[in-house]
């Protein structure tokens, strides 16, 4: 992957997170095109700090994959890095451990999936958007047994 694809996850405070989900047109479909569902609210996750993996143009890294975090992928992100996990309490990030869903960035996990670190997905909870950046043919191997 060449650095001008790799997009960067920057931190946004709580505040930017409001003001930008305003701007928001919500897309609420996921992979499947079924309406989305929430990814993870403990830790509470997506751009916009609701739950779920929504985006809009404000989110640069397209946090749109609903990933169950692993070891192996927390390891490969924070020599990438982006450490998901150390707290950051000025952020409101307790840090994330495995077994924890959280709302990655879709060319973050392209490059795990492309290392062979790509953590499970859970496609109901991953926004349709992401099929603009990963074919659902790669995903569909990571789909996760669903809890519901």
């Amino acid at each position: 992957m060449s650095k001008t694809e790799r997009l960067q996850c920057k931190a946004v405070t709580s505040r930017e997170r409001v003001m930008i989900k305003e701007n928001t047109t919500h897309t609420t479909k996921n992979i499947l095109g079924e309406a989305l569902k929430p990814c993870c609210t403990d830790p509470m996750t997506g751009f916009f700090r609701d739950g779920y993996c929504q985006t809009n143009s404000m989110d640069e890294g397209s946090h749109t994959v609903c990933a169950i975090m692993t070891d192996e992928f927390l390891e490969f992100t924070k020599l990438q890095g982006n450490d998901l996990s150390t707290p950051v309490p000025e952020y409101q990030f307790p840090g994330l451990k495995a077994g924890d869903g959280w709302c990655l960035c879709a060319l973050r996990w392209k490059e795990a999936e492309k290392a062979g670190v790509a953590p499970l997905i859970k496609p109901e909870s991953t926004h349709e958007k992401t099929l603009e950046l990963i074919e659902l043919e790669v995903l569909r191997k990571y789909f996760a047994q669903s809890t519901e």
